[in-house]
């Protein structure tokens, strides 16, 4: 390949305008989160990329249940689960209520239940890509 094609290829890859759509970029930048709202939400994701926590979570769309059936449920030991369950009640994605030494676990509001539902519903229509699982 000799040098002016190198110089076309650059030129069809990178965009030759800092900004195209002035407005627009405008209107997003007004809307955008918070820096911190941003780092938070990054923190629920982060902690809803645990399938041992997500599990845990997808259990609760069925409603409330004490730690040792989460335990149960998720395959994982009362210790872990406990200690997983503490990290998501940190980042209020669960809530908890004690009746005396039990400690029951529920989603905290209708927003964790939407983006669980959507997840898995996103999920269940799409088909990703995973060379890595292909026989």
């Amino acid at each position: 390949m000799n040098s002016s094609s190198d110089e076309r290829i650059i030129e069809l890859d990178g965009c030759t305008a800092r900004v195209v759509d002035a407005p627009r970029v405008a209107s997003v930048c007004e809307r955008m989160p918070a820096e911190e709202d941003l780092a938070d939400t990054a923190e629920v994701f982060g902690l809803l990329s645990d399938p041992r926590r997500l599990r845990l979570l997808v259990a609760l769309l069925d409603g409330e249940l004490c730690v040792c059936d989460l335990a149960a449920v998720s395959g994982m030991s009362e210790s872990s689960a406990s200690h997983a369950l503490r990290l998501l009640r940190a980042h209020r994605v669960v809530e908890v209520r004690r009746s005396g030494r039990m400690a029951y676990y529920r989603l905290a509001d209708a927003h964790v239940r939407m983006l669980l539902d959507l997840a898995v519903a996103h999920i269940e229509h799409t088909e990703a890509v995973h060379p890595e699982r292909r026989p």
